[in-house]
């Protein structure tokens, strides 16, 4: 089953019209914000939330959240919804890397989107901090004209899989596809992978 992002429901009806300029600017400030930054902003110092927060009377809690949100933009972008299914496909590529075993399994095929499973193995007996896997995620790249997202995933204390929405669909041959999967210890830091896994199919 596929779980996509349930749609946003209005919190209130409430809405003061007087403040309706300023939020205005707000969104232009927020576009000339990713122009200036080429839409790669980071995050702001927490010396720097210290100071806004007592500067302008806002809680630091919430310039963090604003802050992070505005980092990551593209967690929002609409996401496609498979729909239209067509076929699965094999892969049951591997790569080894370090005591893990990663397996691109397989791929389900619609008409206007493609879903990919990865599957991470390894040895719970071994002498590995049974830690390690805990808060990784995995962000896909095939190259800039596919679109990637995450919709699920899960792990216990020897595996891990997760699934991939790629936009516009795969071909159904994927021979010559680089598939590369970033590891980072944190969904929403962007710019720190601490590994890349590649498939060459």
């Amino acid at each position: 089953m596929i779980r996509m992002r349930m749609p946003f429901e209005r919190p209130t009806e409430h809405y003061d019209e007087r403040i309706i300029d300023i939020d205005q600017d707000i969104c232009s400030l927020i576009k000339k914000r990713k122009e200036v930054s080429d839409n790669n902003p980071g995050f702001p110092p927490l010396e720097y939330i210290t100071k806004w927060s007592e500067a302008f009377e806002l809680y630091e809690d919430f310039l963090n959240s604003l802050f992070s949100s505005m980092m990551n933009e593209k967690q929002f972008k609409p996401m496609i919804e498979p729909a239209g299914f067509r076929q699965h496909i094999a892969i049951l590529k591997s790569v080894v890397k370090g005591e893990r075993f990663y397996t691109l399994t397989s791929m389900k095929q619609y008409t206007n989107a493609s879903v990919l499973t990865l599957n991470i193995d390894w040895d719970n007996e071994q002498d590995i901090d049974s830690n390690s896997h805990q808060h990784r995620h995995y962000e896909l790249y095939i190259n800039d004209q596919y679109d990637c997202r995450m919709i699920n995933g899960g792990s216990r204390s020897d595996h891990a899989s997760y699934k991939y929405v790629v936009s516009p669909p795969l071909p159904d041959e994927i021979s010559g596809i680089q598939f590369r999967f970033k590891e980072y210890s944190h969904p929403f830091k962007m710019g720190e992978a601490s590994d890349e896994i590649v498939f060459e199919p």
